[in-house]
């Protein structure tokens, strides 16, 4: 049964018992009143305590119903928590572990709350594109305060309950207890099995009042923090009725909200990207019952910038590292460059000094490559040069013991010439991380032809320890991502030609929801390293177009933000990209005789962008490099900056129709080009991605 009731003294104790989260779903929310009401009914009960097993009280909705009838099928969870308010007996939740959305609402209802310190709470909804509909916007600022609600709503963040307890004024919890907190809640239920009147947040007023001034403030900072994103700043507002608007009105305001923004097409990408994240991590030739190598050293060689950001992903993870360059200088430049990334960590106040000082003894530096023979992982993280990675790797297998794990982060080489250089090609596997390697939440796992099933394995269990979001790729010059990315720069390039500017094609995508545009980005990373992708393409494949423009960029030296001149100049060393006359003049040489016409409005600049995104995406779907469609929409979400809610190229184009994605590529591209033939017989055939 997924919902238990036993008695103890005086006490019904009622538990949630429904791995793997205790989630509210209709046959939970269904069980959970029917224990409710015959506790309540009973003669011999004087009060209840409810609570989760297994270390959770209850992680919320059961998502995987939303937009099926059994989301709205009664009884709702609003029907529960009006059988709480109209109780006449005390109700406890005894709080351990996870508390999330609805199940931190069924416990704010309640009338008394104990929790273990470690026990997280949170109300994520904002994340998925809704608001709490619950009541959560309304009894927790009761509880902790305007303020500190606003804070966890719009953010979706979770905070431990010993964190919440130290709120100066917070009727959140009767206390927090250090021990079996199910045995403890009893205790409280059975002392205060007679009082009355019974307390509840809703009778309450928040003990903090967020201004006019500064909900003006924390809205534009909200709206600049998400953009396009409508829930926080509902969230907000919803937040910011507690304090003026009567209790019984605010929750209905607030449940109109949260059906408004559940039904809309945000929440509905942001759901695809949740549930596509977690689809990612399977894969379906791979036997659930692989059994993986242990990795408990790592060695990683080169001491460079991505290289120092992996170093720092796996002292973070509590895995021991030895750095491994040619010379002491590069050794000492890259442990100095690590240590500064603590120190970050330390001033922003999310790691203490100790801490950072127990991650810096993990890790080893050396010039000699025997010294990490032992290591059960090496990430190879050298320069780009097929000539080095090949020295690299051919040297590695002389040298690492048997079972070693031989990893390359190469962006767009071919792993399995990486492996053919080896005797042990079943050892190979491609580890793409992603710049800054310790911030960014991609990695593509790239699977070689001879790649072992375990060695794979191992890989996507590592990502997951690193906590990152693992998408497993075939072997193609630039894999997935980077693949996508030069069809998305050459669509970019011919706007430019077509004489768009290049601020004018970043604020259009930037519109859309990416972070940043093409030329932002590219000055950012640096134009000389897609300079050099591009020669070595070049020299492999004589006949391939240049690109000329980017070409000409790099030859006049315009790097990006590192030499202060890129797609933009960056006046005294500053960040900020200011539209460049020079660039505009070498532009103007590579468009003669172009046409007068209407410039096409931002959405249509995005959209050529995009649709060559979803036309090499289909490409790659068609040759086996992604295994899946929601996969790519993983790696452009995760890696790439394509707006979350949006769901990630593959859905949007579903979203759009695959007729009106087709039409309008054959439109915008030049004679003689031929889209994806899946793309061609999806559309043909009325179908979709997904």
């Amino acid at each position: 049964m997924p919902v238990t009731s036993r008695v103890d003294g005086n006490v019904a104790v009622v538990t949630i018992d429904h791995p793997p989260v205790n989630g509210l779903g209709h046959l939970v929310r269904t069980e959970l009143l029917r224990e409710l009401r015959q506790a309540l009914a009973s003669d011999a009960i004087r009060s209840v305590v409810v609570t989760g097993r297994q270390g959770c009280f209850s992680a919320g909705a059961d998502i995987t119903e939303f937009g099926t009838p059994r989301s709205t099928a009664e009884p709702t969870l609003a029907e529960i928590i009006g059988e709480i308010d109209a109780s006449a007996k005390p109700i406890v939740a005894a709080i351990d572990g996870t508390c999330f959305g609805g199940g931190l609402e069924l416990a704010l209802a309640m009338h008394y709350r104990v929790a273990t310190p470690s026990s997280t709470l949170a109300l994520p909804e904002v994340s998925l594109g809704f608001v709490p509909g619950s009541g959560g916007t309304q009894r927790l600022p009761r509880a902790i305060g305007m303020a500190a609600a606003a804070d966890l709503i719009t953010t979706g963040k979770s905070r431990t309950a010993a964190e919440l307890a130290e709120i100066p004024v917070q009727r959140l919890f009767e206390d927090v207890y250090d021990g079996d907190i199910v045995v403890h809640a009893v205790q409280v239920a059975a002392r205060i099995d007679d009082a009355r009147p019974l307390p509840r947040l809703r009778d309450l007023t928040p003990s903090d009042r967020i201004g006019d001034d500064q909900l003006t403030e924390m809205r534009a900072t909200l709206r600049a923090q998400h953009r396009g994103l409508e829930a926080p700043v509902a969230a907000l507002d919803l937040v910011a009725r507690s304090a003026t608007t009567p209790f019984d009105d605010a929750i209905a305001e607030e449940r109109g909200t949260f059906l408004r923004l559940v039904g809309g097409a945000q929440s509905a990408g942001l759901r695809h990207v949740f549930f596509a994240e977690r689809q990612a991590r399977k894969i379906p030739d791979l036997p659930e019952e692989t059994i993986t190598r242990p990795i408990e050293t790592v060695v990683v060689i080169g001491a460079g910038t991505m290289g120092c950001g992996i170093v720092v992903s796996f002292l973070n993870a509590g895995v021991p590292v030895t750095l491994i360059d040619t010379t002491r200088d590069a050794l000492e430049r890259g442990r100095l460059t690590v240590a500064a990334i603590f120190d970050s960590y330390v001033r922003k106040g999310t790691l203490s000094a100790r801490e950072k000082d127990t991650r810096l003894l993990r890790l080893r530096t050396s010039i000699d490559l025997h010294d990490g023979g032992n290591a059960d992982l090496v990430v190879e993280a050298v320069f780009e040069s097929w000539d080095v990675k090949r020295s690299v790797f051919s040297r590695l297998d002389a040298v690492m013991k048997p079972g070693a794990i031989l990893a390359s982060n190469t962006s767009t080489l071919d792993v399995d010439e990486l492996a053919d250089v080896t005797e042990r090609p079943q050892d190979v596997v491609g580890l793409h991380f992603f710049s800054p390697a310790h911030v960014m939440k991609l990695l593509e796992v790239v699977r070689g032809a001879r790649t072992a099933p375990d060695v794979l394995a191992t890989a996507m269990t590592t990502a997951r320890r690193l906590g990152k979001t693992a998408v497993m790729s075939g072997v193609c010059d630039g894999f997935i991502g980077n693949r996508m990315l030069q069809s998305y720069r050459d669509a970019a390039g011919r706007l430019l030609r077509s004489g768009l500017s290049p601020q004018d094609i970043d604020s259009a995508i930037e519109s859309f929801g990416f972070a940043m545009g093409p030329y932002r980005v590219g000055d950012l990373a640096g134009n000389d390293v897609g300079w050099a992708v591009r020669r070595r393409r070049y020299a492999e494949n004589p006949d391939m177009p240049h690109d000329t423009i980017s070409d000409t960029l790099c030859e006049m030296g315009r790097f990006g933000q590192k030499t202060g001149a890129g797609w933009y100049d960056y006046p005294n060393g500053g960040r900020n990209p200011v539209p460049s006359p020079v660039v505009e003049e070498m532009l103007s040489r590579f468009r003669p005789g172009i046409a007068s016409g209407e410039r096409p409005t931002d959405r249509q600049i995005a959209e050529r962008l995009v649709f060559a995104l979803i036309d090499e995406g289909a490409r790659i779907l068609d040759e086996g490099i992604a295994q899946r469609p929601s996969d790519i929409d993983v790696v452009y979400v995760s890696g790439y900056g394509f707006p979350r809610h949006r769901g990630g190229p593959m859905y949007y184009a579903d979203q759009i129709g695959l007729d009106q994605v087709l039409a309008t590529l054959i439109a915008d591209n030049p004679d003689g080009w031929q889209p994806a033939p899946l793309l061609v017989r999806l559309a043909k055939e009325g179908g979709t991605f997904g």
